[in-house]
């Protein structure tokens, strides 16, 4: 077997970045402009909540440097039964985000080819760009970081020059008239907003997951994590204004590619066109970046005795290849499951399950953030005392953020916590009974 080669900070960065600059930010205009321009106010508070969960996993990817990322952490300080509810819904979270990501890109392929807004046929090619995507990650996870390296480098250009050039066409009216069209009230409205704009910062943790896998983990995982957050906040603010803008709040409610149609305005046919393609190049990287996600997370549980042992097995270019495969057939499954002809909407079901299974894993993250630095440190010093009080702000921050999903939602994840328990239930009962199977072996 060939020595794996690690992730250096830039793929790092650009895994961070592309995970989170992905399809939140070509396809969220869209689904804000059904609530109104106080969306605006709700994406500098979730860029303020996203970075102090950033600044949360930084710390904590200094105390505990294993692949796992958020599952290792609550292993570490809340034990193994929260260990393992988080690791299983931050699985199925990143199934369903890529589940919305597919989608995303389809809807911004639709451009290109109108004949995808067939749902049949739309999925179809969806499935061929997964086995693709998967067949890049089995062949290591350096390819699929160069991979996601260059398609972070090529997705910001046309949204720059969006953010940049949109501005000549900017309609306040179109914002002020529009603040809040929900019907409800503004808090409510602000709040629903603020839990869509959260999907577009999944991904902060994502420098953490594959620890094992990144040269000089103990300071590259810290500076990917804050760099890649800043990027994203900063594209993410600029560009919803200028679309919300550029376009009217009817118009844009209803359009399955947002930044392009913005940028027909600016630019014309032939800027449709080229933003389109950075929309796609955008989503591809991003579900390249999620798949290889998925399968570390899936690994690192079945290395602990949870999932299948086969979900752990490593091919020959150090990746787990049936980890790969088993996600492969999980998210197809899930996206012929959930096949819609309107895009936006099945959209905006994906995202709103993900962020939700999510924040309850974010909120957890904090709590274990002040366990780990009770435990190694006592809270005795000064930059402890700062980051705890980091750590319990995310967590407040994610639990306001849970509560704005909705009673459905929160009562969707609560079915998912319990399932997860009695999966853990029954994997603990078949292990005993093999350890005393042995046990009862050896003695014989």
């Amino acid at each position: 077997m060939t020595t794996p080669k690690k992730l250096g900070l830039f793929s790092l960065t650009s895994l961070v970045t592309g995970n989170m600059v992905g399809s939140g930010v070509f396809i969220l205009p869209a689904e804000l402009a059904r609530v109104g321009s106080v969306s605006l106010l709700s994406w500098i508070f979730t860029a303020l909540g996203a970075f102090l969960l950033a600044m949360a996993f930084s710390r904590m990817s200094h105390m505990v440097t294993k692949t796992g990322g958020p599952y290792v952490y609550a292993e570490k300080g809340l034990g193994r039964f929260m260990g393992f509810q988080i690791a299983s819904l931050y699985w199925l979270y990143t199934s369903t985000g890529n589940v919305a990501i597919t989608v995303a890109l389809i809807g911004y392929l639709r451009v290109f080819f109108p004949q995808l807004a067939n749902p049949v046929l739309g999925m179809a090619v969806a499935t061929c760009i997964i086995a693709f995507l998967v067949t890049v990650n089995l062949a290591g996870i350096t390819r699929a970081g160069m991979v996601q390296l260059l398609t972070t480098i090529f997705k910001l250009i046309p949204l720059i020059a969006v953010a940049i050039f949109g501005w000549k066409y900017f309609h306040l009216d179109y914002i002020t008239n529009s603040f809040n069209v929900t019907g409800n009230s503004d808090m409510s409205a602000f709040s629903h907003a603020a839990t869509l704009t959260m999907w577009a910062f999944m991904g902060v943790e994502s420098a953490a997951v594959p620890a094992a896998s990144v040269d000089n983990p103990g300071r590259n995982i810290p500076l990917a994590t804050l760099f890649g957050t800043i990027i994203a906040a900063i594209l993410y603010i600029a560009c919803s204004t200028v679309i919300m803008g550029i376009i009217p709040i009817n118009e844009l409610a209803n359009s399955t590619s947002p930044f392009a149609a913005a940028a027909k305005i600016i630019f014309g046919r032939w800027g449709e066109l080229i933003v389109a393609g950075g929309a796609v190049i955008s989503c591809f990287g991003c579900l390249n970046g999620w798949i290889l996600i998925q399968s570390q997370i899936a690994m690192a549980i079945a290395n602990d005795g949870f999932f299948p042992k086969i979900l752990a097995k490593l091919n020959k270019f150090g990746v787990p290849g049936w980890g790969l495969v088993v996600n492969f057939v999980l998210l197809c499954s899930m996206l012929w499951f959930t096949m819609d002809a309107n895009l936006v909407d099945q959209f905006q079901f994906a995202i709103l399950i993900a962020t939700t299974a999510c924040l309850f894993d974010y909120f957890n993250m904090g709590i274990c953030e002040l366990i780990l630095l009770i435990r190694y440190d006592g809270l005795q010093s000064r930059s402890s005392k700062i980051h705890a009080t980091i750590g319990l702000l995310a967590s407040g921050y994610s639990v306001w953020a849970f509560c704005g999903a909705g009673k459905e939602l929160v009562f969707y994840v609560m079915l998912l916590f319990m399932g997860c328990t009695l999966y853990y239930g029954l994997n603990m009962i078949v292990n005993r009974q093999a350890i005393f199977k042995d046990t009862i072996k050896d003695l014989s």
